[in-house]
């Protein structure tokens, strides 16, 4: 009986893994904000009718550098003028 209980010690003093390390960049930046509108409903071609960001361009916003920050805004700005 004392081989089982020190069996189950044993198994509680695991470490347990910790969580991911975040992002190396973060989803707010003061420098390229967030076309985001709060309106989120994507359309027929999986674009989102209030910031004009493509699905992929959606998910990938809170990993992308400020550049490509801009380049999604450049898209989706396009993509709204054709609107």
């Amino acid at each position: 009986m004392s081989n089982l209980s020190s069996k189950a010690c044993d198994n509680v003093s695991q470490t347990v893994p910790g969580r991911p390390p975040k992002p190396l960049y973060s989803n707010v930046s003061p420098a390229v904000p967030s076309p985001c509108t709060r309106v989120c409903k994507l359309d027929e071609q999986k674009v989102c009718i209030g910031c004009f960001r493509h699905v992929e361009d959606i998910r990938e916003w809170r990993s992308a550098d400020d550049e490509r920050r801009r380049e999604i805004r450049a898209e989706a700005a396009r993509r709204k003028a054709l609107v």
